[in-house]
């Protein structure tokens, strides 16, 4: 019996993260900004119908247009996700695409090396998970604080791991 529990202490998560690409406009926001956006196309689009340049009516709308593609865009961009789990038996990354396509990756927490890319004024520019000729990149949508916050956290996860 205490065999089991040995397996499943080995097998419980040192480490568990969820990395998610950060949005700072909500939907609350989007809709108040689109909305004045079209107040201000209906206000202007008015008075420039009234001296009869109506084309600049038109093109204006176009940019409102344009504006709400970019951030529809931009938040489907946002659903990409990335879970990184770490135990003493396993380091497993699961990669979510704004597609919804996911790709899993294992690994052995003792034969793998997290690897990080720096540069001086901007910080951590790059981390990947390699093992036996595998690589893969993490975390690359996080901002230069939240790589640096996970690539210390998830450092002294391996060593933990690796020293037990």
């Amino acid at each position: 019996m205490s065999d089991t529990n040995a397996t499943f202490a080995a097998d419980e998560p040192v480490f568990q993260a969820l990395l998610m690409p950060h949005r700072s406009l909500g939907r609350t926001g989007f809709m108040i900004l689109i909305g004045a956006l079209l107040f201000g196309w209906a206000v202007t689009g008015i008075i420039f119908l009234s001296y009869g340049a109506w084309p600049i009516f038109g093109f204006f709308g176009l940019d409102v247009l344009a504006v709400y593609v970019a951030f529809r865009l931009n938040y489907r961009a946002a659903r990409a996700r990335e879970e990184v789990s770490v135990s003493r038996t396993a380091l497993d990354i699961r990669k979510t695409a704004p597609s919804g396509r996911t790709e899993e990756h294992h690994f052995n927490p003792f034969w793998s090396r997290f690897s990080v890319a720096r540069h001086s004024e901007i910080g951590i520019t790059a981390m990947t998970v390699e093992s036996r000729g595998e690589r893969v990149p993490i975390g690359s949508f996080l901002n230069p604080d939240d790589r640096e916050s996970f690539a210390t956290a998830f450092t002294r996860a391996l060593a933990t791991v690796k020293a037990r």
